[in-house]
């Protein structure tokens, strides 16, 4: 039915012939329609519009639009750096400080005679010393809201926490007395004498005004108790000189937030009326003890919720971190004083929370306590040894000279004058020795340093401000921190008895207070007996 066609030899080349002649002129014809001839076969002018005729790309030999699929092999070993690397550096800050501590602690005499606090500035100011030569520059780690929101609390609530109440209730007055007035007398002394000397031309700081002398004055008039208290402790001086100094420099602290924030808001202002006097001293007060009412709330209520949790052992110190740091968040939300909420939360809260909760968690609560605040203060004085030496300084030899003379003047006439005002009203009054090592005790520490670091910008002489306080800090922290002990012992400060009373001599003294507790109240009046219970 089919018929097979066979094709000889010449007719098959011809076939090919054919095909190739019919794509030879298929080409031309392209190329010939590609180019735009005139139609008297002349080049077409170039065009005179705004119209630029580019020249054909040639294609690179790079990636095309579409490349052909690479096969991907899955990779043996990958590093992804930038994504770990805040918390990697953090990390490593946090175990290089923990190991410079168990280093200082392992040759026990070292932290007998010298500070912690100095070991720790001498070993950031080595490792400051090593990053300069590097050319390395520091991690910005100490901004604003990293130590008001971060660091800050801890510190506070360590302090809060540990402090003795009864004897803190029955100095309260006195711890109040030095802590805000005392506070204000050496603000607004230091910053007043600091303002007469700009006015001297020779020194070169007329720029600096009032309300700048002032907020530097706030900053350096926070007082660090950690050397202090260490000394004092291991001396075993009166209980009276103890509560009062740690008192003074806890809520001193509290206190020079407030003026930091105040006068920070005042340094703006190009001319201070009296009415801003009048709504400062107004704001000053309420910020102080709308704080206090926080704190007071949020201790209640961590001390109601934990009457509930004795089917949930594993999550009861839980509430104690949470409702402490929620006191101090919310006093932040309103601009009042979130160190007065936290202190007070702490003090308010701990007695009835350890009579809650088990005792497997007031043993993690201490320690987790204790952890966090040492953490975060031996980051701050490892910092300002690491700042010391890689920051920018701006020197001017006689307005520093001059700060360390104020302040350590008028910590010292501040002590005299308040004391021979508070003496008539306690019962056992100072003498002194004891004021002189009130005096002498104010060192300036963490909280200084950090305040200064964090000054805004738009403060003129903000790195002059920063220089004097990290001087003032090395002074008062190593002269200061390691002469106050043999001159303690030199001067023979009125000691503790260490002895523990025995079961019936405690009975006895506390039925007569709870008697003369009840007496007063009976009578309506309350004094230091009805507080410290």
């Amino acid at each position: 039915m089919f018929t097979r066609c066979r094709w000889s030899g010449a007719g098959r080349s011809r076939a090919v012939e054919t095909r190739g002649w019919v794509l030879v002129v298929a080409a031309v014809c392209v190329v010939l329609s590609l180019l735009p001839l005139a139609s008297n076969g002349e080049a077409p002018q170039r065009p005179t519009g705004g119209v630029t005729i580019l020249p054909p790309i040639k294609p690179a030999d790079g990636p095309q639009a579409f490349p052909d699929a690479e096969k991907a092999n899955m990779p043996v070993f990958t590093m992804d750096y930038p994504r770990i690397q805040v918390p990697f550096e953090i990390t490593l800050w946090v175990l290089l400080a923990s190991f410079a501590k168990i280093g200082f602690h392992v040759y026990h005499k070292i932290t007998v005679w010298v500070p912690e606090s100095c070991l720790l500035i001498t070993i950031g100011l080595i490792v400051g010393g090593i990053m300069h030569s590097v050319h390395e520059e520091p991690p910005a780690v100490l901004s604003s809201n990293a130590f008001f929101l971060y660091m800050l609390p801890p510190i506070v609530l360590d302090s809060g926490y540990f402090m003795p109440t009864r004897p803190f209730f029955e100095n309260m007055g006195t711890v109040l007395w030095f802590a805000v007035v005392g506070t204000l007398w050496n603000s607004v002394g230091i910053g007043m004498s600091l303002f007469a000397i700009c006015q001297i031309e020779a020194l070169g700081v007329q720029d600096i005004n009032l309300q700048e002398n002032l907020l530097f004055a706030a900053i350096i008039s926070a007082v660090d108790p950690v050397a202090v208290l260490s000394v004092f402790e291991d001396v075993s001086v009166n209980e009276q000189l103890y509560i009062v100094a740690f008192g003074e420099c806890l809520f001193n602290d509290a206190v020079t937030v407030v003026l930091y924030n105040m006068f920070n808001f005042v340094a703006d202002m190009p001319v201070v009326e009296p009415v801003d006097v009048f709504l400062g001293v107004a704001r000053f007060f309420v910020v102080g003890l709308g704080g206090m009412g926080f704190g007071l709330l949020f201790g209640f209520v961590a001390s109601f919720t934990t009457r509930f949790t004795s089917n949930v052992r594993a999550i009861e110190p839980l509430f104690i971190f949470m409702y402490s740091y929620l006191a101090y968040l919310v006093a932040e939300l309103f601009a009042i004083s979130s160190i007065m909420a936290i202190v007070t939360c702490a003090i308010t809260m701990k007695y009835y929370v350890e009579e809650n909760v088990s005792q497997r968690s007031c043993t993690t609560i201490r320690h987790v306590i204790k952890m966090l605040g040492s953490i975060s203060e031996t980051l701050i004085f490892f910092f300002l040894g690491v700042v010391t030496i890689t920051t920018e300084h701006e020197w001017n030899w006689g307005y520093i000279l001059f700060t360390l003379l104020f302040a350590f003047l008028w910590r010292g006439l501040g002590v005299l004058v308040l004391t021979q005002i508070i003496n008539p009203f306690r019962t056992i009054p100072f003498n002194l020795k004891d004021q002189f090592g009130l005096s002498y005790g104010g060192l300036r520490g963490a909280i200084s340093f950090a305040l200064a670091y964090t000054l805004p910008g738009n403060i003129g002489r903000r790195q002059l401000f920063i220089t004097a306080t990290i001087c003032i800090i090395i002074f008062t922290v190593f002269i200061q921190g390691i002469s106050i002990r043999p001159l303690i012992e030199l001067i023979n400060v009125r000691r503790t008895n260490r002895n523990v009373d025995t079961i019936n001599v405690e009975v006895h003294c506390r039925l007569m207070e709870h008697t003369i507790a009840g007496i007063e109240d009976l009578c309506g009046q309350w004094s230091h007996y009805y507080w410290k219970d």
